[in-house]
């Protein structure tokens, strides 16, 4: 593949903050310079990133979630490595997104992005598909929403079968498939049989199109909980709720999880009102559970302000974090 950019031992020394005394989690994890190295390791995490914005260019919305692989990496590689972190993970590197970026300033045109965001689709899948068919969970950060359906045709492929999946977002990404964007990664995903049941959990009524609520209300396949009806329950009667989600998807799905789903998070739709970073924590930890076939953490934009990196490094390793540390 040469689209991709392994992050060997060497180039994640830039990225650790070495101290006496202290095991950084970037100190003792693994990591390779080929897909056949990786063929021959046992850890069960291959986390890897997106470096990219076209898809929400292209979709009208704020850049910046190109420029979040490297602030995560230097939030993840820094935690440290002690009888509750696990190092049962590879950090693998990132897409080469490089000169699909360059391509992206010369287009005005919003719908003249999609045929580079359906580049980024068969590398995601490519790639996704390689992880998952060597028995390992992939965890995706960085990049547009739009990766979900690369994320969902190479789980597919993988299976051979279409999948169940849970998103956690304000919005549906159930747009028209007129051409691709970060809001119609789902749409895609269903129109050509990749995806069966969906679960959106969190979903704003301030930000929703009449028509796909109709659309959902008339797919037994689909399934949507709303944001508000979130808003003054316990923590223990969310839980309780998006239990409800993953039982719709039998507990078996690929987990996608959209940052503009939480509160002033830095992200290409940031809101106001959404989840809190601990109660994304509480649904990480209910669905790890559960039978999860990847992990994808998109939309934010963590260029700005450290938190939002470290937050994305809190996700990461309550995911995989084993259940009796």
């Amino acid at each position: 593949m040469n689209f991709f950019n392994f992050l060997t031992e060497n180039s994640a020394k830039a990225y650790i903050n070495s101290r006496e005394g202290e095991t950084k989690l970037g100190e003792s994890i693994k990591y390779v310079s080929s897909f056949e190295d990786l063929e021959n390791l046992s850890e069960k995490y291959v986390i890897f990133g997106i470096p990219e914005d076209i898809g929400v260019r292209a979709n009208l919305g704020q850049p910046g979630t190109s420029k979040t692989w490297e602030p995560f990496l230097k939030a993840f590689l820094n935690i440290q490595h002690n009888q509750f972190n696990d190092n049962n993970c590879i950090v693998l590197g990132s897409l080469d997104t490089e000169a699909l970026l360059d391509k992206a300033t010369q287009i005005k045109e919003a719908s003249q992005l999609g045929s580079l965001v359906s580049e980024i689709d068969l590398m995601v899948t490519h790639l996704v598909e390689k992880i998952i068919s060597l028995d390992k969970i992939p965890i995706i950060i960085g990049g547009g929403h739009n990766n979900s359906y690369g994320n969902i045709m190479g789980t597919a492929k993988a299976l051979d079968k279409k999948i169940h999946v849970i998103n956690i977002d304000a919005h549906t990404d159930l747009r028209e498939t007129n051409y691709r964007h970060s809001g119609n990664g789902f749409s895609y995903a269903k129109q050509e049989e990749y995806l069966d049941r969906y679960a959106i959990v969190g979903l704003h009524q301030n930000y929703t199109p009449q028509y796909i609520f109709d659309l959902m209300d008339n797919d037994k396949s689909i399934s949507y909980s709303l944001f508000e009806e979130y808003l003054h329950l316990t923590t223990i009667d969310q839980l309780i709720k998006f239990k409800k989600a993953t039982d719709f998807v039998k507990n078996s799905f690929g987990f996608e999880l959209d940052c503009d789903a939480i509160q002033d998070f830095d992200s290409s739709a940031r809101t106001p009102s959404g989840f809190s970073v601990n109660e994304i924590r509480s649904f990480i930890n209910l669905a790890k559970k559960q039978h999860v076939h990847y992990l994808h953490i998109c939309e934010a934009d963590a260029s700005r302000n450290p938190l939002i990196a470290k937050a994305l490094s809190y996700f990461v390793s309550d995911f995989i974090r084993t259940e009796n540390n």
